[in-house]
């Protein structure tokens, strides 16, 4: 038996059941949720950081919508204020390296 305690997506469960397996699982309210929601985004993070793939960046991306949704807002809320402060700031297409002000 292998043990975790870890946030996954929702059709995880049902996938283990139909492989042969059992899942044993909690359903935790919001609050318990979002902390592992940002336990979850640092594992996200670190795998994007070893294999810098796509895969790895659309989890990081679903585990934002995730906690955006636990904050109140939807995935346009943030896909929204995410535009506004490229209008407003920039992006990074630019690759510019701030090194000192005066």
């Amino acid at each position: 038996m292998k043990t975790y305690d870890k946030l996954v997506r929702d059709l995880i469960p049902e996938i283990i059941e139909t492989s042969g397996k059992t899942a044993t699982i909690e359903v935790v309210n919001n609050e318990v949720a979002f902390d592992y929601l940002l336990k979850k985004l640092d594992e996200e993070v670190s795998e994007f950081k070893t294999d810098q793939n796509l895969e790895e960046l659309a989890d990081v991306m679903e585990v934002l919508f995730g906690l955006a949704h636990k904050l109140g807002y939807s995935e346009q809320d943030l896909l929204t204020k995410r535009q506004e402060k490229k209008q407003a700031r920039g992006g990074f297409e630019k690759n510019i390296i701030l090194k000192s002000t005066k």
